[in-house]
């Protein structure tokens, strides 16, 4: 984890303090289990709640127990004996690393999930709210790059509503798909311990229980839960895409807020920079790094091998504290986003009505001329405009070829800007539920 884009709560679930609680509470919440099957004394189970419930995990200590063992979960227990005492003895009971280190990390990713899905709510909100703004504010569409069609800002803002609204989805999908326990021993048999308690762990830590495991939970799970963030990190790209783009000087239909003592360069006094969104990009490609050695992590040597832990200890945190990080962050753009309405209309204005060709189009076969007819007159009147000889309305008005099928009121009425938002309530009762 950055520092840089870390923010403190999702950056605390990955903390040594946070990690080792929880193997605490999967050890207390096991010996529970064992002692109402008989097999721990009650009084012991009591015991560890009692003295490792109220106990400040040194992260000092066990690392240095760490070096000597060369083993983190032993090293963990031999410190929590140093608190329990001779009950300890009653702690990990047929358990392995595995169970703890397994169910540990289903705990972290959920509680980080729950984080993310926190963070498209709160981005949701800003979209629907600025989508309702801006719902009628004309501005052209582009395809290619290139002028297409009208539509408007808000129907911009409703695509990426509904895009967020599907990053969601799938995240709850992903928390699910993560959420599982597995206390099941060293080949996930049960050899040495009952069923019963990994049911009593997941139900104390909200999990489910893993269907089938080996020595570990099946790693397609994990895969799929990085991949959905990999596919949230690309929302969010596309989303800052749009903002650079429309930020540059020659569009400048949209910006970032540009605070009164921010300097957008060294050099030039005169630069404002879409730094955020710029910044957003990258962090969408770190996100997306991280998916494919969770794929890869899936084909692990018959029950287990430990080729993914390295992995699973660097994408967990920082996939899950860049994203959350990114989603914050890409709210705040849109929250405060500044939007030239007046550009908007220049730039549609800009190729002298040709955003009216495929209406021109359509009416022209409706009168009566071939499809291949029609497209040929309008291209023909289209190029003259794109080569800056005048403005397209003008050109049809004088073209004879054009004028048999259609008068001048009929050409008139092609250029009326409403046509094309006639449907746009439609689009916003599908997205919002409401117009």
């Amino acid at each position: 984890m950055i520092s840089r884009y870390s923010r403190p709560e999702m950056a605390a679930i990955w903390s040594p303090e946070a990690r080792f609680r929880i193997w605490f509470e999967i050890e207390a919440h096991a010996a529970d289990a064992m002692a109402d099957l008989g097999i721990v004394p009650k009084e012991a189970a009591a015991k560890i709640w009692e003295l490792g419930g109220k106990a400040e995990f040194d992260v000092a200590r066990i690392d240095a127990i760490e070096r000597d063992v060369k083993h983190d979960v032993i090293a963990f227990l031999t410190h929590l004996a140093e608190f329990v005492g001779p009950e300890a003895r009653f702690v990990h009971q047929g358990m392995t690393s595995s169970d703890v280190l397994d169910t540990c990390l289903a705990v972290q990713l959920s509680r980080a999930c729950d984080l993310l899905i926190a963070d498209v709510d709160a981005l949701l909100k800003v979209l629907e709210r600025r989508a309702f703004e801006f719902k009628l504010t004309p501005t052209v569409g582009r395809s290619h790059g290139i002028h297409a069609e009208p539509t408007t800002f808000g129907v911009k803002l409703a695509i990426a509503a509904a895009e967020f609204q599907r990053a969601r989805a799938r995240l709850v999908a992903a928390r699910a798909e993560i959420a599982t326990c597995a206390i099941s021993g060293a080949v996930g048999t049960f050899a040495h311990i009952d069923p019963a308690v990994e049911a009593h762990v997941a139900q104390k830590l909200g999990l489910t229980v893993e269907t089938v495991s080996t020595q570990v939970i099946p790693r397609d799970r994990h895969a799929m839960f990085f991949a959905v963030l990999g596919v949230v990190a690309s929302s969010v790209e596309r989303l800052a895409t749009e903002v650079r783009h429309l930020q540059r000087t020659e569009v400048l239909e949209a910006e970032e807020y540009f605070s009164p003592e921010q300097k957008g360069s060294s050099a030039m006094p005169h630069k404002r920079n879409p730094v955020l969104t710029e910044n957003l990009t990258g962090l969408a490609r770190m996100v997306r790094a991280y998916a494919l050695p969770a794929m890869e992590n899936v084909a692990l040597w018959h029950e287990r091998d430990i080729s993914h832990s390295s992995v699973e200890r660097m994408i967990g945190p920082d996939a899950t504290v860049t994203l959350d990080f990114a989603l914050a962050r890409l709210t705040g753009v849109m929250d405060k986003l500044v939007v030239h309405t007046d550009n908007m209309q220049k730039n549609m204005d800009k190729l002298g009505g040709l955003i009216h060709s495929q209406r021109v189009l359509l009416a022209l076969t409706q009168k009566g001329a071939s499809r291949e007819d029609s497209y040929r007159l309008v291209q023909r009147n289209a190029m003259r405009v794109w080569h800056g000889e005048g403005d397209f309305r003008t050109f049809l008005l004088n073209d004879a070829d054009v004028r048999k099928y259609l008068s001048e009121d009929d050409i008139n009425e092609k250029f009326d800007l409403g046509y094309h938002f006639k449907n746009v309530d439609n689009i916003f009762k599908r997205v919002f539920g409401r117009a």
